[in-house]
């Protein structure tokens, strides 16, 4: 079965990881375990409230297949949620990032230093120094023009492409069993049949 664990936190943009939950539960058997800094009630971008199973230093140890960061506007990175990400991507676990927080998270982190990433964040605004510190985490080397990258056991996208992102994760976790069916899929899902 495995666990995925998906990390939220208020004012998430929870649309997109809400596709790849369902996508992860119903159709590759995975168990979705949200976890969070605090055991509250979040609520999410969309309104839509979110209580979390676990707190982020209870898994810190747990055997799971990979990490989910959603992006939104939160800066607050603690030290357990870095040692959680720097753990899982030095097992070759997925560790993924989508948007603002998502691909900031393993920026801080130091995950992008050896892998090539897309984000949202071509340039660190005073916006950006407001909300998620002064200094630019993102390693601008390895940055690449692209809706969702993957390298490695890292994907990270741009907000706007939660479906790319779902079915690279998908493709991260063998539910495909070539690219001409990854292809199909994708069409079928954006409507491009």
């Amino acid at each position: 079965m495995g666990k995925v664990l998906i990390f939220i936190f208020e004012g998430m943009t929870d649309y997109e990881i809400t596709f790849i939950s369902h996508i992860l539960s119903a159709d590759a058997g995975k168990e979705i375990i949200t976890i969070a800094y605090e055991d509250k009630i979040i609520k999410g971008r969309s309104g839509i409230l979110y209580k979390p199973s676990k707190l982020v230093n209870d898994v810190l140890e747990e055997e799971v297949d990979g990490l989910i960061i959603t992006g939104g506007w939160y800066g607050e990175i603690r030290g357990e949620l870095i040692s959680l990400i720097n753990n899982l991507y030095n097992k070759g676990k997925l560790v993924s990032g989508i948007c603002g927080a998502g691909t900031v998270f393993l920026a801080k982190a130091g995950v992008l230093k050896d892998v090539k990433y897309t984000t949202p964040v071509n340039e660190w605004t005073s916006d950006h120094k407001k909300v998620f510190g002064e200094e630019d985490p993102f390693p601008r080397e390895n940055y690449i023009s692209k809706r969702v990258f993957r390298d490695e056991n890292v994907i990270t996208a741009q907000g706007i492409a939660f479906i790319d992102f779902t079915v690279e994760i998908c493709d991260w976790f063998g539910l495909f069993n070539d690219n001409n069916e990854k292809n199909e899929f994708h069409k079928n899902i954006t409507g491009h049949i």
